[in-house]
């Protein structure tokens, strides 16, 4: 009986951490949002430097995806270890 309620504790606290661990997703989602948003700024503004201002946002993407993808897998690792 009692390892039985050591078992359900495990597991449910594996799925809080885990969805505690979702909210990185959530994060980079509004840095992405963020990223985009002034990359439309900056060319309503110098429309001239719209190449090397993709650049950089391509860039500021690539960061912050990485960042989502990092705590995705904390999430997959906490689930399925």
């Amino acid at each position: 009986m009692n390892n039985l309620i050591n078992i359900d504790f495990v597991a449910g606290s594996k799925n809080i951490g885990a969805g505690m661990a979702t909210i990185g997703v959530a994060g980079a989602g509004v840095g992405i949002g963020n990223v985009f948003g002034q990359l439309v700024s900056g060319v309503a503004r110098n429309p001239g430097l719209r190449g090397q201002l993709f650049s950089f946002a391509l860039l500021g993407f690539a960061l912050t995806e990485a960042i989502a993808l990092f705590a995705l897998m904390v999430t997959f690792l906490i689930l399925y270890s």
